[in-house]
């Protein structure tokens, strides 16, 4: 029989990817082709989509997907049973939903002594810096932005919604570059980035990895699923030595725990 505590996360986790009242998924094309195109068309709801996290969601609270979700959960729950210090944190959040089930999982356990930091523009993703970051070049996510970008408003809101909306739960709002040099975190336990492009990841990872305690986690939501992404998490392990497994979530996602 489950604990009360396995059955409020349980029901949290399913929640925030809405596999209760099953919403739509939005196709907004197959190719950059389409993409550019602006198509937005609502299809039915799928149970194995939505729990790979492979579809958009049109009402729920993350797109990530149950398998990254249960990885959250891991991941948290870990670092609170193995006493390692330190904040989480987000890169990237959408409408909330990842980092609401962050917050959820340290009300679970009664944990009082860490904040969930909610990292991203609200604006939805910025247009590829192609001089900078070459990786960036073919992936022009900007141009869903419509669909991407939630203003600040909507994600408290959400938070409040689930009545975790309080003063363990932090907001750095703007691009990356420009909030997470300066952002005001001691210690992390948990870094999961979702920022999808190689300037995004390559700004968390630079400013954010250093923070991480032993033991802590590193999950990349598209480490195996957005080229750049995983160009610019191998650039940083390499110029830094790290070696630490990277694991395989799902068809999408990859995490290490950082051992030194």
């Amino acid at each position: 029989m489950r604990t009360p505590r396995e059955l409020y996360l349980d029901l949290v986790k399913r929640t925030v990817a809405n596999t209760i009242y099953q919403d739509a998924d939005i196709w907004f094309g197959d190719s950059w082709e389409e993409v550019r195109s602006g198509i937005r068309k609502q299809r039915g709801f799928d149970t194995d989509l939505r729990a790979a996290g492979a579809d958009l969601p049109s009402v729920a609270h993350t797109m990530i997907g149950l398998r990254r979700l249960d990885n959250v959960q891991m991941c948290v729950e870990r670092v609170i049973a193995d006493g390692v210090p330190g904040d989480l944190i987000e890169t990237g959040v959408w409408r909330g939903g990842a980092s609401i089930f962050m917050r959820a999982v340290l009300a679970a356990h009664g944990v009082r002594d860490r904040v969930v930091w909610v990292a991203d523009s609200f604006e939805g993703l910025p247009e590829p810096d192609g001089r900078r970051y070459p990786a960036d070049r073919g992936a022009p996510l900007h141009v869903l932005n419509d669909l991407l970008g939630v203003d600040l408003a909507t994600v408290e809101e959400n938070f409040r919604r689930y009545g975790l909306l309080d003063d363990q739960v932090a907001f750095l709002k703007g691009w990356f570059r420009d909030t997470l040099p300066g952002a005001p975190i001691e210690r992390l336990a948990v870094l999961r980035m979702d920022g999808d492009l190689y300037e995004s990841t390559h700004d968390a990872l630079v400013h954010l990895y250093p923070k991480l305690q032993v033991g802590g986690f590193v999950i990349v939501d598209d480490y195996f699923d957005l080229a750049p992404c995983r160009l610019a998490v191998r650039d940083y392990r390499a110029a830094h030595g790290i070696d630490d497994p990277i694991e395989r979530i799902d068809q999408a996602g990859g995490y290490w725990r950082r051992s030194a």
